[in-house]
């Protein structure tokens, strides 16, 4: 399989070195664990053989990226439906990024340190990668637990084992071991620990499922997981102490051809000055960041919509949630058409054609006239700039309405702030005190 079908459309780069190129370089930052942030199809990216040409750049990180959004959405909208059983959130619970995988992390596993990509996802907890003498794992970079002199295989007596639904101890200790299972995909490890390193950061004993065999479509990311998520087996409850669950990102606008941005781990060096909401928390489905999203405006029209569309029902799953995996956000079908017939109202063009996941497409010399999206949330009001609200054509002069009806289904309760609404700004996710927060951010 192509590098470019199997790698995800962003990449987050953690390194210790930097370019030769000025563009390039990190960004100065005195906080340790602030993270350069790399578009996997920009100039930046070490995949530069699978660098797009500026003409096909559209079609590349638009149309593919939207398009693959509905699986995404479609399975978040699956999992967030009350279920009977622990709660407690397995490893690969971000099997919702094996259908849009956005972001890869390099980080360094094991003694001495190997170098492994991994997909990060906001709304998954747990972490795995592809280990040697793994059956059907097509990644390019494979963990060589052999190889390094701090791994450990966990038992089937750890509290962890239970948490990632590991088979129970029957005759003796052994080896924990689980399975999941994803459409057609599924793959079996062993649950493990070892040495990970972040920047300068080091985690002694991370706790991460070493996959052994992996059969399907392809659907399961070669590169292994890394969850940003806030269950029990996150990566900030595993760094509790280190990062106080707190992190945030900066997406840069895609407009950026270098795209260099940052995600920064801990309470060091993040904003001072920004507007938060309220953090809601789903029992049920504990990873996701959930937030009261009360209405949504366009231009001065505060748009009718039903107060069920938005309402948050831990029962049902329904509500809003920030997502860094999702591309363009998505509104259950009341609202999304209420959103949009009031934009094309205002846009007044006239005629509106479709362009893959993009029902609201209109000739580029009517986008003045594009009105402010705001999104209301508890405590603060998200005003989002004409680049968060509109992509463009570089083959035809059209703009498109960025933002999408979820996919209609018994599930679809789900809305979804996504990544591109979320670019230019510092969005916080603060564990620790409920809270997330926004502030305008230039991160490229």
């Amino acid at each position: 399989m192509a590098i470019s079908k199997l790698l995800p459309l962003l990449l987050l780069l953690i390194s210790t070195s930097t370019s030769t190129a000025d563009q390039c370089a990190s960004p100065k930052s005195s906080v340790s664990s602030d993270l350069p942030l790399f578009h996997i199809y920009g100039k930046c990216s070490p995949f530069a053989s699978s660098t797009p040409a500026p003409s096909s750049w559209f079609d590349t990180v638009h149309l593919k990226m939207a398009r693959e959004d509905s699986a995404r959405v479609s399975y978040l909208s699956s999992l967030v439906v009350k279920k009977k059983g622990p709660t407690s959130v397995p490893v690969a619970s971000g099997q919702q990024l094996m259908q849009t995988a956005n972001y890869v992390l390099r980080a360094r596993l094991g003694t001495p340190a190997q170098t492994m990509y991994m997909v990060v996802d906001t709304s998954s907890d747990s972490a795995w990668v592809p280990c040697s003498g793994c059956a059907g794992c097509a990644g390019s970079t494979i963990f060589s637990p052999s190889n390094s002199t701090t791994y450990a295989s966990m038992d089937c007596g750890a509290a962890q084992c239970a948490s990632v639904h590991g088979q129970a101890c029957t005759s003796g200790p052994s080896p924990c071991t689980f399975g999941q299972s994803y459409g057609g995909d599924s793959f079996t490890a062993t649950l493990s620990q070892d040495s990970l390193t972040m920047a300068g950061d080091v985690i002694p004993t991370y706790s991460f499922g070493c996959l052994t065999s992996v059969t399907g479509g392809g659907f399961i990311p070669p590169q292994g997981l890394l969850g940003l998520g806030r269950g029990p087996m996150s990566l900030l409850s595993q760094t509790s102490p280190l990062y106080s669950g707190v992190f945030s990102y900066c997406l840069p606008s895609f407009k950026s051809y270098y795209f260099s941005g940052s995600l920064r781990l801990g309470p060091l060096g993040q904003p001072k000055l920004i507007h938060t909401t309220p953090l809601l928390r789903n029992p049920h489905r504990p990873s996701l960041y959930y937030v009261n999203l009360t209405s949504v405006s366009v231009g001065r029209v505060r748009v009718p919509v039903p107060a069920s569309s938005f309402s948050f029902d831990p029962a049902t799953g329904a509500g809003t949630v920030v997502d860094s995996g999702t591309v363009i956000s998505r509104f259950v079908q009341p609202a999304y058409e209420a959103i949009r017939d009031e934009f094309r109202k205002q846009v007044g063009a006239g005629t509106y054609s479709s362009l893959g996941a993009y029902d609201t497409c209109f000739p580029a010399t009517a986008e003045t006239a594009a009105p402010t999206i705001t999104l209301h949330l508890e405590g603060l009001d998200l005003a989002l700039p004409t680049e968060n609200t509109l992509i463009h054509s570089s083959a035809t002069p059209i703009a498109c309405l960025a933002m999408a009806a979820a996919p209609n289904n018994v599930n679809a309760v789900l809305n979804v702030i996504a990544n591109l609404q979320q670019q230019n700004y510092r969005v916080l996710f603060d564990v620790t005190n409920s809270r997330v927060g926004f502030a305008r951010e230039i991160c490229g």
